[in-house]
């Protein structure tokens, strides 16, 4: 998998992590269980993407065996096992004896990507663990809805449960450029939820929240935060977005980033705005002629103009605005958001002409 992932883009690259352990299991009921099946899957959760961990005891059945170097790394204290697990590591990389690719750390890419930290649980109550990390996956789930936004898997972001963060070590080595992190506290049955969202390339907080809720229905209060988190997350990230484009020199912007910027001034609803908004979203056109958010862009200005009577717009301005809305709805599958814009402007530019002023406060 390290030699596939090096000729794959970050995106499209699958890291794995193993953990292999030697010992006695329990088989009930079509299920396994016991210290042997879950020293392994703790050791799982200790290997580096791409990496391996192995046990004293599984590392005494192969170490002589294969031409493979491993690292000692002591003692680990690992969770809900007693005793301390002496664990190995296999060196991938390592030039003594094996020669495979090294894992490199992937770059920042150029649409918004996201990881959910596991939460710090503060409670001081161990069997709360599971409420933390059951409410950490919700958040991930209600976020990766997001169209528009690319989301870490929990597996990967959970390699870091229990370990210092550095969020620029993180924005690496998972390729992300906005981490979630926060933690949960307890007192009595109530919660105390804070999370904050950091851009990782200047250590900004790009928002924080707080939530205090009641233990009374587990569930309904990891929905309630999960979609609170992913609704107050993503006018943030999509200012920020803006904010990024703002400063990135003119030759090096992608389909995306002019979008944002067409975006951003179609947000001044002036004339002045809608008009530079689609030239700038044709311009994202002319990158990726697909790119269903800058064709409903068009369309939306478009609208807006007609309904505010701001100039005098051809046949052809309509009739492109009507292509592109046509492409979006036959092309598009997934963002609905865009959807949703295409199939309004199409019917609104492709019906009789009407127009009629908002209050400029609107």
């Amino acid at each position: 998998m390290i030699a596939r992932n090096a000729a794959a883009p970050a995106e499209r690259r699958i890291e794995y992590r193993m953990g292999i352990n030697v010992g006695d299991i329990i088989i009930e009921d079509g299920d396994i269980f016991g210290d042997g099946v879950n020293i392994a899957a703790r050791l799982e959760a200790l290997a580096e993407p791409g990496g391996i961990c192995l046990s004293a005891a599984a590392h005494e059945q192969v170490r002589d065996r294969l031409d493979i170097a491993f690292d000692d790394l002591g003692e680990q204290q690992v969770k809900n096992i007693t005793r301390p697990v002496r664990t190995y590591g296999i060196a991938l990389g390592a030039s003594s004896r094996v020669a495979l690719p090294a894992a490199t750390l992937l770059p920042l890419p150029d649409k918004p990507s996201l990881a959910v930290l596991p939460f710090e649980n503060m409670t001081g109550d161990a069997e709360q663990e599971y409420f933390v990390d059951g409410m950490v996956e919700e958040i991930t789930t209600a976020i990766a809805r997001l169209p528009w936004l690319f989301v870490i898997a929990r597996n990967s972001s959970f390699t870091y449960k229990g370990k210092p963060v550095n969020v620029k070590q993180v924005a690496q080595e998972l390729g992300v450029r906005y981490v979630l992190e926060g933690s949960v506290r307890k007192a009595g049955n109530r919660l105390r939820i804070t999370g904050q969202l950091i851009d990782t390339a200047t250590g900004a907080h790009v928002w924080a929240y707080r939530f205090d809720g009641a233990l009374d229905d587990i569930f309904e209060l990891q929905d309630h935060v999960a979609s609170s988190v992913a609704g107050a997350i993503a006018p943030k990230l999509r200012r920020s977005e803006i904010e990024r484009t703002r400063r990135k020199p003119v030759a090096n912007l992608t389909a995306y980033d002019l979008y944002l910027r067409a975006l951003a001034q179609s947000y001044h609803f002036t004339e002045e705005g809608l008009g530079e908004a689609v030239v700038i979203a044709r311009q994202a056109l002319g990158i990726d002629p697909a790119y269903a958010p800058a064709a409903a862009l068009i369309g939306l200005c478009r609208a807006n103009q007609r309904l505010q009577g701001w100039g005098a717009l051809s046949d052809d301005d309509i009739g492109e605005a009507c292509r592109l809305a046509r492409q979006v709805l036959e092309a598009e599958r997934d963002d609905a958001e865009s959807i949703s814009q295409a199939a309004w402007r199409h019917c609104q530019l492709s019906g009789p002409r009407t127009s009629f002023l908002l209050p400029r406060s609107v």
